[in-house]
């Protein structure tokens, strides 16, 4: 049977800034509870950019399961008391080679937009290797094991699925450091590939592929 083609992309547009925050949460939110519901745990991707402001609405929502996420990055809830935190993995799209608590870091964007105020565990908030940033090879190697280690644990999947990728976009096209035209967009087995020549922002970054 051939393949069959993707689903047409459906676009929503908001008024206002306040209203795409506001409806943002809630999506994040109804598909966390699809995925607790089906497989006890809820696995979300994050990218770099402006995105982790936006995410800020979740902060106080009461019904955020914070032990249920798995996170290439995080989601907030305004009480914590009545929160889950065991089931939560957060894991970055792309990651910039520069220290965790760099301003140009994925990381630390977002520890400073949620991720400091909300009660996922550390050990499932999966970060690059600081140690490895010398190497750029080595230091997506390694981001690449945490992933093998953490689905294949779940899943026999040739590829790592997550129950939900948020990316944003820059005006050229890029996603996640993926620039339109770049020799990386031909890789075709690595799950976690590296550049060293982004033509704007960090020029060495990793990405998964």
């Amino acid at each position: 049977m051939p393949p069959q083609p993707p689903a047409p992309p459906v676009f929503y547009s908001f008024k206002s800034n306040d209203i795409l925050v506001d409806s943002l949460a809630n999506f994040v939110v109804k598909a966390q509870r699809d995925a607790v519901e089906k497989r006890g745990k809820f696995t979300i991707g994050l990218s770099r950019g402006t995105l982790a402001a936006n995410l800020r609405g979740l902060v106080g929502q009461e019904n955020v399961q914070w032990d249920k996420w798995y996170v290439l990055l995080p989601a907030l809830v305004r009480s914590l008391q009545s929160a889950n935190h065991h089931h939560r993995e957060v894991f970055f799209c792309d990651e910039a080679a520069v220290p965790l608590d760099s301003e140009d870091s994925n990381y630390h964007s977002n520890y400073l937009s949620f991720l400091s105020t909300v009660p996922i565990p550390p050990e499932q908030i999966h970060t690059i290797n600081p140690d490895l940033l010398g190497d750029l090879e080595e230091l997506a190697d390694e981001y690449e094991k945490q992933l093998v280690s953490h689905f294949a644990a779940s899943n026999a999947a040739r590829y790592p699925t997550f129950d939900l990728m948020l990316l944003g976009m820059g005006t050229d096209g890029e996603t996640a450091s993926l620039f339109p035209g770049h020799e990386i967009l031909d890789e075709r087995d690595a799950w976690v590939s590296f550049i060293e020549d982004a033509p704007r922002g960090p020029p060495k970054r990793i990405t998964m592929t």
